[in-house]
């Protein structure tokens, strides 16, 4: 039994330093989004960053690629996402393979600052008034509608009072502390692994293609008998060009970590870095065109899969998935496969994410529904979520989970959320068919939405 540790009343009144109509925590992608698209309906915003940047894994995180925008016919991730497209191929800023007319069911590479300037132009424009370094530490609730979140940032801690609210932190933490039921990993509550992605110097991508070898995970056996690796881990997502000679790096899984926990993190980190070196031994030594790669930077966030899962007025499930499901309160489609990573480096784990990846897809064309339900937590009134934390079962989280998928969830969350601000009424209570007409005006894909006087 472990000894209870000791317990202080911390008590100070802080003061009130913004009222919004709209606040959100988390600068990630669904963050962006929702901050973006609230802003340009005429909401006043405030929205606080943890990190010194915006965009979150694909930024401060160094995921190296976005996944698919689309379906391979049909540009899913449109408004906020394909804006954001655009003005980073024409910075520069996407893999030197990809071009405008790529089909939209391609992995593309991303320059991380550059997407830091595009947030921050995107962001400026739309007159949305955000801080870096703040961090959401709690929440004041009443009857099920939250009343002020506190933040602590260098000048010291405060409070926001707005009429929404809006939890884009990833893990769920806004609506969580507020009260909302969650789920969180498996039936055991196993979390996906973390990986630390990294950023890689002096590698000939030609010669690699060259090799003929099938996979960048093709000779991990030989090398983890050769000593290479403390274990053997067969899943090796790999490293994606970003530049001519420049690799992204999603590489080794930290097993067991949980992103809701500062002390979890923390080791996840130390181990993410020290895993590297066993990584840079088998790609110099094993894989044709990386002889001299150089590790150049790793994130300063570690790449977390899952925490929290919000339970919501709707549950999006494996069955939505596989039925490529049309819903009434629709606020887009996605298509990204299930892709939940093995939870330990032992074989049948690695053989089950297989199984879901391999059967988990769906076809050229195809897509399923995200109902405005998913946004909205149960027993709260004026909180809305977005991003890897929506209502879903774990298969679905799998999927809607990545970047584009974030930026339909959030750009749907600020639409909605202004729309609530506007007319002084819950997140329940606003007309779902002014949400997609107003969605559809900004670009969105919605091609089951029956609203007059849209196409």
């Amino acid at each position: 039994m472990s000894e209870e540790k000791p317990r202080i009343v911390f008590h100070r009144e802080v003061p009130v330093r913004y009222e919004p109509d709209i606040f959100i925590a988390g600068g990630g992608p669904a963050g962006i989004a929702a901050a973006i698209s609230a802003a340009r309906e005429g909401a006043k915003v405030f929205f606080a960053e943890g990190q010194g940047c915006l965009g979150g894994l694909g930024t401060a995180g160094l995921v190296p690629a976005f996944m698919q925008f689309g379906d391979g016919v049909n540009f899913l991730a449109a408004g906020i996402g394909s804006e954001v497209l655009s003005r980073l191929r024409s910075a520069g800023g996407t893999d030197p393979n990809d071009h405008p007319d790529a089909s939209t069911d391609k992995i593309i590479g991303i320059k991380a600052e550059i997407l830091k300037r595009v947030y921050d132009e995107m962001m400026t424009e739309a007159s949305v008034d955000f801080t870096f370094h703040t961090t959401l530490i709690g929440v004041e609730t009443n009857n099920g509608c939250i009343t002020a979140a506190i933040c602590a940032a260098k000048s010291g801690i405060f409070a926001v009072r707005a009429k929404i609210y809006i939890d884009c932190t990833g893990d769920g933490d806004l609506a969580a502390w507020a009260g909302a039921p969650f789920e969180k990993g498996d039936e055991k509550g196993v979390l996906q692994p973390g990986t630390l992605c990294s950023l890689w110097a002096n590698i000939d991508f030609d010669k690699w293609e060259k090799s003929g070898i099938s996979h960048q995970a093709a000779r991990l056996e030989e090398a983890y008998k050769d000593g290479v690796f403390s274990y053997l881990d067969r899943h090796l997502p790999g490293i994606w060009p970003i530049s001519e000679n420049i690799g992204g790096g999603n590489v080794g899984h930290v097993f067991g970590v949980d992103g809701t926990d500062e002390k979890s993190l923390t080791n996840a980190l130390v181990e993410g870095r020290g895993l590297l070196i066993q990584y840079e031994r088998y790609y110099k030594q094993y894989l044709p065109g990386f002889e001299k790669m150089e590790l150049v930077a790793t994130g300063s966030l570690m790449g977390i899969r899952e925490t929290r899962r919000i339970i919501g007025d709707y549950i999006l499930s494996l069955d939505d998935f596989r039925s490529r499901a049309v819903f009434d309160d629709e606020i887009g489609r996605y298509c990204f496969p299930v892709d939940i990573h093995p939870s330990s480096p032992v074989a049948d784990d690695y053989e089950k994410y297989k199984h879901g990846w391999d059967n988990y897809r769906l076809e050229r064309g195809e897509s399923y529904g995200i109902p405005f339900r998913c946004l909205v937590p149960q027993g709260l009134s004026n909180v809305l979520v977005a991003g890897r934390c929506i209502s879903t079962d774990r298969y679905l989280q799998g999927s809607v989970r990545v970047i584009p998928g974030c930026y339909i969830t959030g750009q749907a969350a600020g639409v909605a959320a202004a729309i609530a601000a506007e007319n002084n009424t819950t997140t329940r209570d606003i007309s779902i068919k002014e949400v997609q007409k107003r969605l559809i005006k900004i670009g969105a894909y919605l091609p089951n939405a029956k609203v007059e006087g849209t196409k």
